[in-house]
């Protein structure tokens, strides 16, 4: 009996060493494989960090690029573009509408700016149907580009066929936040003697953090999504996830190209490459200085860092930056579609394409 009492023990003692073994080796494996997920986790993004390091440093702008002649903008005097750049309040609209404006007589088209009731950001739809049917149908204005203060209007909505080009420009939302508090205290100077709504009141942003603020507050952040999003009354709901993804979609679906304030020589250039109809001479316009930077507010305190860990506390911030980081992206991409590294420079990749067995011959 006792023989063989021993050796159950002994098997007992086998299978739990073997238990034992097997379970180290099954958490080792885990272990591995968690390192292993950790570690790509980490390359991918040290990849995008590298990618966006290399867009950053494009010097896209200061490349010179070859765009139609005259005679090519003469043949296209009676052509029907329309280009709607609805405008985000403090991205850098009023440098860009400037360029435009330089530019309208030279290469013959117009611009014109829609100016709304009360600043409204949306129209009635009575209002958006009269709208559409102005720009598409006024034909002494062609080609032309419209600009204002306006959330997306879906054209294919009310049965047009075709539709007009979109671009737009947004900024880093909590830069755009704090540049538009100081701006109606202090104003800026392209309207130096223009009195401001918050003139006088000398609180700083930090200052309005600390004390929850009405003009600090993060719900103000609240405003490129729904100008993306359009006309929809969930568009205008603080923090809705639904307007975060239509917004995404309609970027991607309606906007020729959407540029950032942080890289606006680049998305000029992206633009000349593109629509050479309106923008040829963009480059060399913007370079010159005179119209880069048009409007600059007069004075602005940097945010300290515990005031922008508060402001990014906030759920609605980290959605208008998502959609940010989104758009940054795609603009990326974008630009580097474009352009071409060429010998240290980046130039424009010119037509590569071809057609070919055409038939019939």
């Amino acid at each position: 009996m006792l023989p063989r009492l021993v050796r159950v023990m002994q098997t007992r003692h086998v299978a739990g060493v073997l238990l034992a073994v097997s379970l180290t080796a099954i958490f080792g494996c885990l272990h591995l494989l968690s390192e292993v997920a950790r570690l790509d986790d980490a390359r991918v993004r040290l990849e995008r960090a590298v990618t966006k390091l290399q867009l950053d440093n494009m010097d896209i702008a200061r490349r010179p690029l070859s765009f139609a002649n005259d005679q090519e903008l003469a043949d296209n005097d009676n052509d029907d573009l329309i280009i709607i750049y609805n405008r985000v309040p403090k991205t850098g609209s009023t440098s860009f509408a400037g360029i435009a404006y330089e530019l309208c007589q030279k290469n013959r088209f117009h611009v014109l700016h829609i100016n709304i009731t009360k600043n409204a950001r949306t129209f009635s739809l009575s209002d958006q149907m009269r709208f559409i049917t102005n720009i598409t149908s006024w034909t002494e204005k062609k080609p032309a580009l419209y600009h204002g203060h306006v959330a997306f209007i879906d054209f294919s909505s009310f049965g047009l066929l075709k539709k007009p080009i979109y671009i737009n420009i947004v900024r880093d939302p909590l830069d755009r936040l704090v540049s538009y508090y100081y701006f109606v205290r202090y104003g800026d100077d392209f309207r130096p003697s223009l009195k401001r709504r918050k003139a006088g009141n000398k609180e700083t942003f930090d200052e309005c953090v600390n004390r929850n603020g009405e003009d600090c507050d993060p719900g103000n952040l609240w405003l490129q999504i729904p100008f993306f999003c359009g006309q929809n009354a969930e568009c205008w709901v603080p923090g809705s996830r639904w307007a975060l993804e239509q917004a995404k979609h309609n970027l991607i679906h309606h906007y020729l190209v959407v540029g950032v304030t942080e890289e606006l020589g680049d998305f000029i250039a992206v633009l000349e490459a593109t629509l050479p109809r309106m923008f040829r001479g963009a480059v060399q316009l913007y370079n010159s200085g005179r119209k880069s930077h048009l409007r600059k507010t007069t004075k602005k305190i940097a945010p300290k860092p515990d005031t922008l860990a508060r402001i990014q506390e906030s759920p609605i911030w980290r959605m208008e930056n998502e959609f940010y980081e989104f758009a940054v992206q795609q603009f990326h991409y974008v630009k580097h579609q474009t352009f071409d590294l060429v010998d240290g420079e980046y130039v424009e990749k010119g037509n590569r394409f071809t057609y070919e067995k055409i038939r019939p011959r």
